[in-house]
């Protein structure tokens, strides 16, 4: 089944997987109405517009993620994540009585939604959408939104002053809303001119959206600073022609703005992590907006993202103190000759290599941490216990460890045979000025907990955490007189500061169960697993490097010229390599058990936060195909960063596969657990 040139389940996956990746600029595109970013106001907090989103469909069949959706052996799956997202974008559209379906049968033109802050702390939805051509589609939808409004016993408002083109619904109070929750007057705006509908949750800014389809409005969108230095570094990268998306958000005040307004149902302790980044100097990110094109320049997908974030006034542009507080921390200077290197196996599903000022950011770090922890003098407690507490490593953080580092990190990425919910391979690399001393200061650490275990590796010294997980339980015997003191607690101790040390240290047991640590190869090398750690150690560079591979030299070239000079990070990976375990995952339906670094992040998020509890996964991967009946669809990807005196310029491209030859695994498979 296919409608305006795009198969239905291209057209859902590509407004939920893509469009989730946010992008923008500012063209003069003719249509109905001028350019979106004119008609929402300086308050929009969040935007994304589509300026051609028929040419946009056309490109996106062209590409290879257009043939994967449309392959009849990814029918079966197709067809049921549609029905799963159309259910959940009904969820969250039914507010304004819309579907995705509806979506897809009335643009004409531009098609654009915001998030309006016309009221503190009160976000606002806003759609405008170009119909021309399509009127009559229009009108039924109209008529098809007043009918889902009536049966939702919504009933209908009038408001004074209000257009009579304007049609407003009061909406019954939200069963679902947390017994605590500010209320807030739930309806539903629209309004139909003869070539343009606007949808909104708010009947005055969808008045005043209508109000100016015309002529626009004097303080929308494009007056904001940030807006301005993003979309116009980015949109001359790609033309109109290209059929780009655009995007733009305020990070932060999006943040505070949801939160306000979207309270969780359940009250949590812990850290406000978006109050604790206004008040470490993060706002110092005024905005980030960009473009993403499909099949352009030879690429299946490109992008470009500015994140505006420009010194503070009177300070310096590239300095240590272009911030304040802990934003002091995003300092990455850009170099020359960042590549992978000789040590980075042939076979790796990804490399990435940062440039970050360490020292600074070590500097930096104490208020966000104490903020984070609630307790003023936190951190440099924990690191005067490293140098003073007599059962301890008994090392000055700073001088024995920090001062050694260089300026470089690198993280290699693989998967080991057969896939597995622990099948997947993170190697951190930090480049070490003074190896031995790093080397002399990681063996003090790691001698001194008891966790940790020295192996030999190729005749590297190797600390690998022991895995437990199959030990013995021990028996706890209840003693008169109270319980027994734990070993690694000191006359002193409060009960509090002890159990953060003992939930930072699951935490980090949980992230890297089967981690391994040594200094080799002038860097500090922590492996997820000692298997991927061997391979680094034992590569000795050449055609078993990842540098020699005929896949990542193509998309290098491409890489340099996106940034032809100096850049801050570079970045390549195998897009078969990359997805093919969450893929698998997503077949059995075991994601919510992923011990990857990312599963374990996701499941996080989406979990109900209860303790013990595996979370049901979300979308039904049981139809998906055998992942080789679909791997020629995937190519390799790259990605670069620029530090600018604006903040941060971003952009990087997929390649179509092509011929490209699939690298054979050299390492051997894995036993569990290791």
């Amino acid at each position: 089944m296919r409608f305006n040139g795009l198969t239905a389940g291209a057209r859902v996956i590509l407004r939920t997987a893509f469009a989730s990746l946010m992008v923008g600029a500012s063209w003069g595109v003719a249509g109905s109405f001028p350019p979106s970013e004119t008609i929402f106001p300086a308050t929009t907090r969040a935007w994304l517009s589509i300026p051609d989103i028929r040419g946009l469909e056309e490109r996106f069949d062209r590409t290879s993620y257009g043939q994967l959706v449309a392959d009849p052996a990814m029918k079966a799956f197709v067809e049921g994540f549609r029905e799963q997202i159309s259910k959940n974008g009904k969820q969250r559209l039914a507010k304004l009585g819309l579907t995705l379906e509806d979506l897809g049968k009335v643009p004409g033109g531009e098609v654009a939604a915001a998030a309006i802050e016309a009221t503190p702390g009160v976000l606002s939805t806003v759609m405008v959408v170009d119909t021309t051509g399509h009127e009559a589609e229009a009108k039924e939808l109209v008529d098809r939104i007043a009918q889902r409004l009536l049966e939702r016993k919504a009933t209908k408002v009038a408001v004074a002053g209000a257009p009579p083109q304007l049609t407003v619904y009061q909406l019954p109070p939200d069963a679902d809303a947390r017994g605590d929750a500010p209320a807030r007057d739930r309806r539903v705006a629209f309004a139909l001119a003869p070539a343009a509908l606007v949808v909104g949750d708010d009947a005055v800014q969808v008045g005043q959206a209508f109000a100016v389809l015309a002529q626009g409005r004097q303080d929308n969108l494009a007056t904001n600073p940030s807006f301005t230095t993003a979309l116009a570094r980015c949109g001359k990268e790609i033309p109109a022609a290209a059929a780009p998306i655009r995007w733009f958000v305020d990070p932060l005040g999006f943040a505070k703005a949801y939160q306000a307004g979207n309270p969780p149902r359940e009250k949590r302790k812990g850290p406000d992590y978006v109050a604790i980044l206004g008040r470490q100097g993060f706002d110092a990110v005024k905005g980030i907006g960009g473009v993403v094109a499909f099949d352009h320049a030879g690429h299946s997908l490109r992008h470009h993202t500015l994140v505006h974030a420009p010194a503070l006034p009177g300070r310096e542009p590239f300095g240590p103190e272009r911030f304040d507080l802990a934003a002091r921390m995003l300092r990455f200077p850009d170099a020359e000759g960042i590549a992978p290197p000789a040590w980075a196996p042939r076979e790796l599903a990804g490399w990435t290599a940062l440039q970050w000022d360490m020292q600074t950011a070590f500097a930096s770090v104490e208020t966000l941490f104490d903020d984070v922890v609630g307790e003023k003098g936190t951190f440099d407690d924990v690191v005067a216990s490293l140098k003073e507490d007599p059962d301890g490593p008994q090392i000055d953080l700073q001088k024995d460890m920090v001062a050694c580092l260089g300026k470089r990190m690198v993280l290699l990425s693989h998967h080991v045979e057969p896939i597995g919910t622990d099948s997947e391979r993170l190697v951190i690399a930090i480049e070490a000025t003074d190896p031995q001393r790093v080397a002399a200061t990681v063996a003090k650490t790691m001698a001194a907990d008891s966790d940790m275990q020295k192996i030999q590796i190729g005749g590297h010294e190797v600390w690998e955490l022991i895995d437990r997980s199959m030990a013995i339980p021990t028996i706890e015997v209840e003693t008169p007189g109270g319980a027994v003191p734990h070993a690694d607690r000191h006359e002193g101790d409060d009960d509090s500061a002890h159990r953060r040390r003992q939930r930072l240290r699951e935490k980090e047991e949980k992230l890297l169960p089967h981690s391994a640590v040594t200094v080799a190869h002038g860097h500090l090398l922590i492996a997820s697993h000692r298997d991927i750690l061997e391979r680094v150690l034992a590569t000795p560079g050449g055609a078993d490097a990842l540098a020699s591979a005929a896949d990542y030299k193509a998309t290098a070239a491409e890489l340099a010229r996106l940034f032809p000079g100096k850049a801050a990070l570079r970045s390549f990976g195998r897009e078969d390599e990359t997805i093919k375990p969450t893929y698998e995952l997503l077949r059995r339906g075991s994601m919510p058990k992923s011990k990857s670094v990312f599963g374990q992040l996701l499941n996080g998020i989406l979990s109900d936060g209860k303790p013990g509890t595996v979370r049901e996964q979300k979308i039904d991967g049981s139809t998906l195909p055998e992942f080789e009946t679909v791997r020629r669809y995937f190519g390799t990807t790259c990605l670069g960063m620029e530090s600018t005196a604006e903040g941060w310029y971003i952009a990087g491209a997929a390649l179509p596969r092509g011929d490209r030859t699939p690298e054979v695994a050299r390492s051997p498979e894995a036993p569990a657990g290791r």
